[in-house]
């Protein structure tokens, strides 16, 4: 059954693939993309969606730093021990180190 379901998830990897490829072919002419002041930017469709998706996830990724941090953060607490056991209740059976 793994092994149809790894073969069912190349096929749909391999028909995105072929989709957005042939997105790619078909907007191939160019377009442009106007800014404040005048400024304009020229360039072929596919560069611009390209831009478009790369900005987007860059500033997905800038948005969610703060809160991976704060994670690994609590993660990092959690992990190390926040209450000093002293030393002779580590002792097996919690002997004396003085024998009394």
């Amino acid at each position: 059954m793994t092994r149809i379901a790894t073969y069912l998830q190349w096929c749909l990897k391999a028909i995105a693939f072929f989709t957005f490829f042939a997105f790619a072919l078909n907007n191939q002419g160019d377009g442009t993309v106007r800014f404040f002041f005048g400024y304009a930017w020229t360039a072929p469709m596919v560069l611009i969606v390209l831009a478009a998706f790369g900005s987007g996830l860059l500033v997905g990724i800038l948005g969610m730093v703060p809160r991976w941090w704060t994670q690994r953060r609590a993660a990092a607490r959690a992990a190390s021990p926040t209450v000093d056991v002293p030393a002779e209740q580590n002792l097996p059976g919690n002997a004396r180190p003085h024998g009394l």
